[in-house]
């Protein structure tokens, strides 16, 4: 893992992709991509990916944010084990805390 970088907290709903799988993700919201963009550029992974520390709640884990040119933002999943383990589910509201890892 590189270094880390700012941290970066908000609230907003979990939503299921409507694709294959059972994927569950949450959208950052705009204002706080904008910032990820400039803090990250050139140091974005593949897919112009953005590895980060989250968490939600008592869960912490380690993954990737990924851009979503559809929405104008980034989108992180979140795993099944951690919504179980939190007891939250599509359409629920959540608050993540993310540490760039830079």
């Amino acid at each position: 893992m590189g270094p880390t970088g700012p941290t970066f907290t908000f609230t907003a709903a979990l939503w299921e992709y409507q694709g294959a799988g059972a994927w569950v993700f949450v959208s950052v919201p705009a204002d706080l991509a904008e910032d990820i963009r400039t803090v990250s550029e050139g140091r974005r992974g593949g897919f112009g990916s953005v590895k980060v520390r989250a968490g939600l709640n008592r869960s912490r884990w380690s993954t990737s944010l990924f851009p979503s040119t559809a929405e104008g933002t980034f989108i992180l999943p979140v795993k099944k084990a951690i919504r179980q383990a939190e007891g939250v589910d599509a359409g629920d509201p959540v608050t993540i805390v993310l540490q760039l890892l830079l």
